[in-house]
């Protein structure tokens, strides 16, 4: 088997293209969520601790130096920012799997139909009773 038929099997196998789907999806939804929190949450909360743009806060370190560069800082607000973002995701990811869990024990609790032996089965007894 020649290196690129084990490559192409290898990319064939249905985890990896799961794999991949998941990846495309979650930098999607990475996106969406950091708009959520730079863009929505984030403001009213500033507004609500002094009406200033909250990842805007910073621990000057250095500061900068006359033409404006230089400047060292510990950027906590961008921080805070990632957490709130880290934790949206995760509540989203719970929140699918969660579904998913309730969503496979309810295929679980449906009871199978009975095989076709047994109703037979059934069926003759029911007759032999009879007689």
């Amino acid at each position: 088997m020649s290196l690129a038929s084990e490559f192409k099997a290898f990319v064939m196998r249905g985890n990896v293209l799961d794999l991949a789907v998941g990846v495309v999806i979650g930098a999607a939804f990475g996106k969406i969520v950091t708009s959520l929190v730079d863009q929505v949450i984030m403001p009213p909360i500033g507004l609500l601790i002094g009406g200033v743009d909250f990842s805007s806060y910073k621990w000057i370190l250095k500061a900068a130096g006359v033409d404006g560069k230089g400047e060292v800082a510990i950027q906590f607000g961008a921080f805070l920012n990632t957490i709130i973002q880290f934790a949206i995701v995760a509540l989203a990811i719970f929140l699918v799997v969660k579904l998913v869990n309730r969503l496979v024990q309810k295929q679980e609790a449906e009871p199978a139909p009975p095989a076709a032996d047994v109703v037979l089965l059934t069926e003759i007894r029911d007759l032999l009773k009879k007689n």
